[in-house]
Parts: C-alpha cells; structure tokens; sequence
C-alpha cells in the first residue's frame, strides 16, 4: 500500500507540474522554470525507462529458466495435470477479458479521447541502455535451458539460474520498484504538458471496476467447475476461501498469502498432500487475475491513444497465449507480473514507453485485486487437480 501511494504522489506531482506548464506556457520567468521542471521530469523519465527496458529480458530468462528446473521436481502426472490446469485457466481468463473489453473498453473511452498533439519538449540528454536480447530471445533460452537442466539434472547450471533469479530479484525489488514513481510522474509530466493527460485519466476508474468484475465472473467459473468435479457447493468453497482472498489484498504477494491459501484449501475438501504440493507451485505459475487486469488494460490503452488500431481475435490469441507462458516468469513482488508482461506487449502490440507506462500505472492501481483473484483461483485448481487424482486412483 505504500507503493501504491507513492505511485498516486507521482501521478499527481507529474500531472501538476505538467498542467501548470500547458497553462503557463513558455513565456516568462515562471514559464521557462516550469519548463526547466518538465523536461527533467522527461529526462528522468526516458533514463528510468531505459534500465526498466533493460531488465525485462533478463527476469524472462532467469525466472522461466529457474522455474521450469523447479517444476521438474514432482510427481509426474500430478505435475502436468497442474501445469496444464493453470494455464488453460490463465489462457480461458485471458479470452474472457479480450471478449469483454472489446465490447466495453471502446465505450468507456469513446473510442479514443487524447487529441494527437506534441509540445517539442525534450529531455535534456539520452542515456540508452541497450537489453542484452530481445524478449523472444530471452524466453526460447529460458525454456531451452530449463528443459535441459531438467533432464541432465545439471546441479550446476541450475545453481547459476537461481543465483542468477535471486540477483535479478533483487535489482526489482530494491531499484526498479522505487524508481517506478519517479518514471510514472515524468510520463504524466510529459502527457500534461501536452494537454492529453485528463481526458485519459477520466475513463481509467471505470476500467479498473471492469477488471475487479471481470476476476469474480473468472473466480465463479473456476469455482463452478472445481465444485462439480468434488461434488460441493462452488459459492460455500468460495466463502471457504474468503480469508485468502482479504489477506492477499493486504499482502499484494500470492507467496506470502500461501499459509492461509493452504488452510482455507483444505478446508474445501481437498487432500492435504495434493494442496501441499499444488498450492506453493500455483502461487508462481497460475496468474489468471493478472492475466484478465494486462488484457482489459490493454484493450483500453489502445483504445485511449489514437496511434493504436485494437487488435483482431487472431493477433490477441497468440499474445495470450504468450503471456500464459510469460506470467511463469513473473516475480512474486508487487507489480512483478506487469514488468514480465510489458515485453509481450511491446513485441506483439506495439507498445511505446508511454503505453507501458500507462499499464504499469493502471496495473499497479488494482495489484492486490489481481493478486487476490490469483490465490483465489489456486484453491480451484487444487480442486480440480484433487479430483483428477482421486479419479485416476480408484
């Protein structure tokens, strides 16, 4: 929650400054000191942007690598039947968003409200920092060396991936997380000063309602399947699964909600071995609330900025698909999902710095929504896969 408050500061301090400059104008004194303030905030801005963009291939590379080296550790069938259970979820959560949010999105924002027009601003210098690989690169090595790792049994390699993971969890944790206000305010700067910011932020409140809806429709459909497969009521398991849920709005991580998501699990029936095992591995690799916030935001970024077309079901489909993979990288730190997903979006939609920033901004407003709708829907899948296992046994 504190993040989440330094992020309004930024959105507000960015705003404000930008604002004044776009009324001021350029002529005197105060004009030229506001202009000074802008284009450092834009100097900041493309710098902090710059490293973020840095990072993104290298947490695709090392969580994925790492994770799928982990994942290969369990009981065969039990281990697939979770894998694929998770990311048919993430994917069925993802089309579930795309169908809403292209009915609805375009409404909300009249089909797009920010007038194309440009100010000349600058920053006063650049500072590129080029990423190591681009994001396809990065995520056919994660999986390339995960596999391997996994069937050699490589002790060493897979040391060199966690360490590698525990570094690059770090650098999130301690740099790119706190600077994130600082390159939010300096892109609300830039948009304020153009006079583009207000008619966005208008219809953002209403998407973020459409996403929070849109994880209960999800969680009511997880719940309806996993409650025929074991025979109970889904609204009484989704009752169960309540105290889940309110700690994971506080906590904002699905790992550190994992001791009362495993309480809550068995108390819906399922065997304690299976929500043992299902429930830590679900935390990391079963994201379908976050997948529903990046899709509906996406469609509604695109349908805010007029440079932006919305994508056909084909097109949408494959980064979906994509990002059901991509969410398995997804560190387990507030707005960790949104920094491993902002590659799909640049490669496969086209985003720019300022659509990114717009996700980042509207992600982080709902994190702990998403992450509690995540952990939610653990418990469904360890129903699910309680009842696969029972099936198999008789």
């Amino acid at each position: 929650m504190k993040l989440l408050l330094k992020l309004v500061t930024g959105i507000v301090v960015g705003i404000g400054v930008g604002a004044l400059y776009y009324g001021v104008g350029e002529a005197g004194g105060f004009g030229a000191f506001l202009e000074f303030l802008v284009r450092l905030f834009i100097t900041i801005k493309s710098i902090l942007g710059s490293f973020i963009f840095f990072m993104i291939p290298l947490i695709i590379l090392f969580f994925i690598a790492n994770g799928i080296s982990k994942i290969g550790i369990g009981s065969g069938k039990v281990v697939g039947v979770t894998l694929g259970t998770a990311y048919i979820s993430t994917l069925g959560a993802g089309l579930l968003a795309y169908m809403v949010a292209m009915m609805v999105m375009p409404r909300i924002t009249n089909g797009g409200s920010v007038p194309e027009e440009a100010t000349g601003l600058e920053p006063f210098f650049t500072f590129e920092i080029a990423p190591l690989m681009d994001i396809l690169t990065a995520l056919v090595l994660a999986f390339a060396f995960g596999i391997v790792i996994t069937l050699t049994r490589s002790e060493v390699m897979e040391k060199w991936f966690e360490e590698g993971k525990n570094i690059v969890e770090f650098l999130i944790q301690k740099v790119v997380i706190p600077i994130l206000p600082f390159y939010i305010a300096g892109v609300f700067a830039e948009m304020a000063s153009q006079g583009t910011v207000f008619n966005t932020l208008s219809v953002f409140g209403l998407v973020l309602l459409v996403a929070v809806a849109l994880h209960w429709i999800w969680i009511t459909i997880q719940y309806t399947i996993a409650g025929a497969l074991l025979g109970k009521n889904p609204f009484r398991m989704i009752k169960t699964m309540m105290p889940a849920y309110f700690t994971a709005l506080g906590t904002m991580s699905s790992a550190a909600t994992i001791p009362v998501t495993l309480q809550q699990t068995k108390e819906n029936g399922v065997r304690g071995r299976i929500a043992d095992f299902v429930i830590p591995l679900c935390a990391n690799i079963h994201l379908s609330g976050s997948t529903i916030t990046i899709v509906s935001c996406s469609i509604a970024v695109m349908s805010v900025l007029p440079e932006y077309q919305l994508p056909g079901f084909l097109a949408m489909l494959g980064t979906i698909m994509l990002l059901g993979v991509i969410m398995i990288a997804a560190p387990g730190v507030p707005g960790g999902a949104i920094m491993a997903a902002s590659g799909v979006l640049v490669t496969n939609l086209g985003f720019t710095e300022a659509a990114v920033a717009f996700m980042i901004a509207l992600y982080m407003a709902q994190d702990s929504f998403g992450t509690a709708a995540n952990i939610t829907g653990d418990g469904a899948v360890s129903a699910i896969v309680d009842a696969y296992e029972r099936k198999l046994n008789k």
